[in-house]
């Protein structure tokens, strides 16, 4: 890891030290089934949704046997239930089918219905490994901040990965969510209140002189 990128780290740590998956969940399975929820949709809704759903159902015996139009029905908030509702029933199948819910990130997108980026996630929340999963803020940061420059989340990924030491993954995902969900907007990024001006890409592009 270079000089500059550990710099980078230390500041984004600094701003957002506290960052952490702000999903509410109990179990692996619980946090699985709030992610692919998550796709589109704030957190803050997903968790309102699972507060009560999994009251309902949280295993995946549960889900498989639930009627797909009463989990749409409880899911609908969210946004794409039908094909939220699908994807939910299908690696609940895919999970009974195995013998159990997976522990490591190939293992997870193994399951139907289940993503690299969902994949990820789990990995890193619920299991400790050292992932970085890529969602829209980490794809717009890292690039606005020129620690990737890629066109795809795969790419971002790759990136991410050979610029940062391992040990450092999980964290940086979840800094880059808190960055672009709380200062680096996607319309209307808030510059005054970064810490990262001077070593930003997109602040330097877009601004005549430093703040």
């Amino acid at each position: 890891m270079t000089k500059e990128n550990g710099e980078i780290y230390d500041l984004l740590d600094g701003m957002h030290g506290n960052a952490d998956c702000e999903l509410d969940f109990g179990t692996p399975f619980e946090l699985l089934v709030a992610v692919v929820l998550s796709a589109q949709c704030t957190d803050k809704r997903v968790n309102a949704v699972t507060e009560k759903l999994f009251k309902i159902a949280n295993t995946p015996e549960q889900f498989v046997a639930m009627p797909t139009e009463e989990l749409e029905k409880h899911i609908f908030s969210c946004g794409f239930y039908r094909n939220k509702a699908r994807a939910i029933k299908e690696l609940s199948a895919s999970i009974i089918e195995t013998g159990g819910m997976p522990q490591t990130r190939e293992e997870l997108m193994k399951l139907r219905g289940v993503g690299r980026k969902t994949a990820n996630v789990v990995y890193a929340v619920a299991y400790g490994g050292n992932a970085i999963a890529v969602d829209t803020h980490v794809f717009r940061v890292a690039n606005r901040l020129g620690i990737a420059d890629a066109k795809t989340p795969e790419q971002v990924e790759e990136q991410l990965m050979s610029a940062f030491d391992d040990k450092l993954w999980s964290h940086l995902h979840h800094l880059l969510i808190f960055h672009g969900r709380y200062v680096c907007h996607s319309r209307t990024p808030d510059c005054g209140a970064c810490a990262l001006r001077g070593k930003c890409k997109y602040y330097k592009q877009n601004t005549r002189s430093a703040l």
